[in-house]
């Protein structure tokens, strides 16, 4: 079965979800659309340093209950995927292109960060 294209929707969903997560206090580090060889749908990848203090299982709630009060539903795209800061994935993003001046709107795919197979991906941040 073919993955599902990132498409120009998805990525034009980002920018809401993000600013949201940031005006609750979560401030995002990290944020990508990816296409993973493991997954078949696309997924809004998140990394913070506040999200890592609510603990593996607590982040995903706290997360989608901050989207829900600012009347983003759950159901409006691709799902979430919460990595750690320390995750090799986030570690490795962050050791390649942290420093670059500006990632928003780069394009990655076809290579390997921190052991995942990353098939496309659309990048709004990376700090």
């Amino acid at each position: 079965m073919d993955k599902a294209a990132l498409v120009r929707t998805d990525v034009d969903k980002g920018p809401a979800i993000i600013s949201t997560l940031d005006n609750a206090g979560f401030k995002v580090n990290v944020a990508l659309w990816a296409s993973f060889a493991d997954y078949e749908e696309p997924r809004l990848v998140l990394a913070s340093r506040a999200l890592d203090e609510e603990g593996p299982l607590n982040a995903y709630g706290v997360a989608l209950d901050a989207l829900k009060k600012h009347n983003i539903s759950v159901n409006w795209g691709p799902p979430l995927l919460i990595l750690r800061m320390t995750d090799p994935f986030i570690k490795d993003l962050r050791r390649i292109f942290s420093r670059t001046e500006s990632v928003e709107g780069m394009r990655l795919g076809g290579q390997s960060f921190g052991g995942r197979y990353l098939l496309d991906a659309y990048v709004y941040r990376i700090k």
